[in-house]
């Protein structure tokens, strides 16, 4: 990533910043559970947004329902191995290791609804498009997710493009 911080801080501030955001993710979801679940929904903006409370027992979009364990196996193996990535110090770009950061802790949250409740709570429900349900964790791990795509594919137009301009100058 920097070279102006050492290892140990930057991997300091990864692990803060992760547990800071499954810490913000797993406060929503109590306070969804404890306040949301008793009345069901909620509505935010008329015909944009509502808050709907839902066990989600699979992945998302309701792929693999009710395979709550296998999902958790799945998640705790790419949280691993994102992690590991993350910390080994071998990711270089900034956009792309902002993006795992936020991608691990969205996941980690999952993990924690998988092992301990059994499902993962969604409340958000976008109203004008025929979407499902999510939550915060899934935001962190989509949005980052496009953003790591994208950013791949423009480093990848960039490169093409440099090797372009060097054969043409060379």
């Amino acid at each position: 990533m920097s070279t102006v911080l050492s290892t140990g801080k930057r991997n300091i501030i990864v692990a803060v910043v992760i547990a800071v955001l499954v810490a913000l993710d797993q406060v929503i979801k109590y306070l969804v559970d404890a306040f949301l679940k008793p009345v069901e929904e909620a509505m935010v903006i008329p015909n944009i947004l509502r808050l709907r409370y839902l066990e989600n027992d699979g992945a998302m979009m309701g792929f693999m329902e009710g395979r709550t364990t296998v999902m958790t196996v799945l998640s705790v193996i790419c949280f691993v191995i994102i992690a590991a990535l993350i910390f080994s110090g071998k990711i270089k770009n900034k956009v792309d290791f902002v993006s795992l950061v936020l991608i691990c802790a969205g996941g980690f949250g999952n993990i924690i609804d998988r092992i301990f409740r059994g499902f993962v709570i969604d409340y958000i429900e976008v109203l004008f498009v025929d979407f499902y349900v999510f939550n915060f964790a899934d935001c962190l791990i989509t949005v980052s997710a496009f953003v790591l795509f994208f950013n791949q594919i423009y480093l990848m137009y960039k490169e093409h493009k440099e090797k372009k301009a060097g054969v043409q100058n060379g």
